[in-house]
């Protein structure tokens, strides 16, 4: 029977044997209880908040946090309620939640079209319904949760321009909503890549965004 996910945290001893089920199922995450803490959306002077979800965010959170003009990237849920809100529940794919990120920029560095280009081309596939590539499930969907009309106005035109360039062979299936809150997902699901570089999962999966990005955007990438 394929197995797609794992339920429980991996620790020493297991490593092996999670490179042997990986190899097998081509996933890989890890399971918390740890409660999370509600982040408010208010931020200082200068600087602006992009909220988006596009499959695991241990990838997303990566990406954003090789942006000049990025000063803090954080990964956490967004779409369900507060009762739902840690990981194992996340994973049922029943709370409404997406797996998301909080972006905060200075836009006199990186504008929010540039970081809506870096969403699109390089963060995620924007045309896989409730999925990115090995992990399915509506915790894993394309959504932008904007924070006002101007950001939302703004995701619609460049979805919009995508789909008049032929820009993917297949429909963009990404969803826009209202961001209602942003939850900070647990302690060990921060800067995961950084902590975890050679895990399974980051090898097969996040590491080539990071080079993608770094190949497609040399001017906003930075170390």
């Amino acid at each position: 029977m394929l197995i797609t996910r794992f339920t429980k945290f991996l620790i020493g001893g297991l490593a092996s044997l999670a490179l042997v089920v990986f190899l097998m199922t081509g996933s890989l995450r890890t399971v918390n209880s740890e409660p999370v803490k509600v982040i408010p959306i208010t931020i200082e002077k200068g600087k602006q908040t992009a909220v988006l979800a596009g499959g695991c965010f241990w990838g997303t959170e990566a990406v954003f946090e090789h942006l000049r003009g990025v000063s803090d990237v954080a990964s956490g849920y967004s779409g369900g309620d507060a009762k739902t809100v840690n990981y194992e529940a996340v994973s049922s794919g029943r709370t409404g939640h997406a797996e998301s990120i909080k972006i905060t920029y200075d836009p006199a560095q990186i504008s929010y079209e540039q970081i809506l280009k870096v969403y699109f081309s390089v963060a995620h596939d924007p045309t896989q319904l409730n999925r990115q590539f090995p992990d399915t499930g509506t915790q894993y969907r394309s959504a932008i949760f904007f924070t006002d009309g101007e950001q939302q106005q703004a995701a619609q035109a460049y979805i919009t321009k995508l789909n008049q360039s032929r820009a993917f062979a297949k429909p963009i299936v990404t969803q826009l909503a209202p961001l209602k809150e942003f939850y900070l997902a647990e302690a060990y699901h921060q800067n995961f890549i950084a902590h975890n570089p050679n895990h399974p999962y980051i090898v097969a999966h996040d590491l080539p965004k990071l080079r993608n990005l770094q190949k497609q955007f040399p001017e906003l990438y930075q170390k």
